[in-house]
This record gives structure tokens, C-alpha cells and sequence, in this order.
């Protein structure tokens, strides 16, 4: 199984999700390749400081992180690809329509949407590292779901 995530600078969020379920692949024994890319991302771009910050809370270094553009990605290659935010999501689908069904909101794959509210992981770009830690909390939750979700498919 390939993975991706997508946000908009692959520098925060998406960096942070990419990290952070390597880890937890590798940990778990799942059998996934995990990617990321941003919409706007500047190829090459490092994570930001707070991003890197942030998860080493959970022990993954992003240090050597460097930014995907969409645009260079192998997102056509992917099994599943999760978006920071709705957003993100119909981007995704309005560069490659061909990928429907295949395109979530890390909250909505995770079924962690409030009725259908509240699907997106805020951007922390710009703001403290207390707004990192709790983004990547947010992104952690997530990927618990994720994980249990993906062991029961690969069953």
C-alpha cells in the first residue's frame, strides 16, 4: 500500500503526518510507503523549525525532510491519499479526477469528523510551537485510527 498526505506547504502538517506514520508502519509491521507533497509546496523547502519541534515529542525526526510539489509527485501511484483539509481534498480531485475514492481528509478516514464538521487540521504555519504540539496531537489521533483501520484491511 502507498500512502500520501497532502497539505498546502509540506512543511507542517503533511511533513509532521509523513513522519510520524513511517514510524508507526515500521513499529506495527504494516506493509505501506509513505509519501507526502503540498499543494503550493516549494520542492526542496525544509520542514519548519516548530514542525520538527513538534514531533519529536513521538520520537521522529523530520530534520531531512524536503517539500514535494503535487506537481512532482507519484500521486497517480497512490493506494490512499490524505488531505490536511477539505480543501486540500478538492484540489487533489480537480488536478486528478481520477483519484476519486481514493481522496480523505485525515479526520474523515479516521471517521473523527463531527457529523461531517470540523474535517480539518488547522495550519499551524506562522504561529507558536504550542499550536504545532497541538496540531501534531491532532495528527496522532488521527493516524491511531488510521493505523487500526488499515490492520483490519490488511488482514
Amino acid at each position: 500500500m502507498k500512502i500520501m498526505f497532502i497539505c498546502t506547504g509540506n512543511i507542517c502538517r503533511s511533513a509532521m503526518a509523513e513522519g510520524m506514520m513511517k514510524k508507526i508502519v515500521k513499529e506495527e509491521n504494516i506493509e505501506a510507503q509513505v509519501y507526502s507533497c503540498g499543494i503550493y509546496a516549494e520542492t526542496g523547502d525544509y520542514a519548519t523549525y516548530n514542525a520538527i519541534e513538534a514531533v519529536k515529542e513521538y520520537e521522529v525526526d523530520i530534520s531531512l525532510h524536503r517539500a514535494t510539489n503535487i506537481r512532482e509527485s507519484q500521486i497517480e501511484e497512490m493506494d490512499l491519499i490524505l488531505c490536511a483539509t477539505i480543501s486540500h481534498k478538492q484540489s487533489v480531485l480537480y488536478l486528478h479526477p481520477t483519484l476519486e475514492g481514493k481522496v480523505y481528509t485525515m479526520k474523515e478516514y479516521a471517521n473523527l469528523d463531527k457529523n461531517g464538521q470540523d474535517l480539518d487540521i488547522k495550519d499551524p504555519w506562522g504561529y507558536n510551537e504550542n499550536v504545532y504540539y497541538h496540531c501534531a496531537l491532532e495528527i496522532e489521533e488521527c493516524l491511531t485510527k488510521i493505523v487500526e483501520k488499515l490492520k483490519k484491511e490488511q488482514k
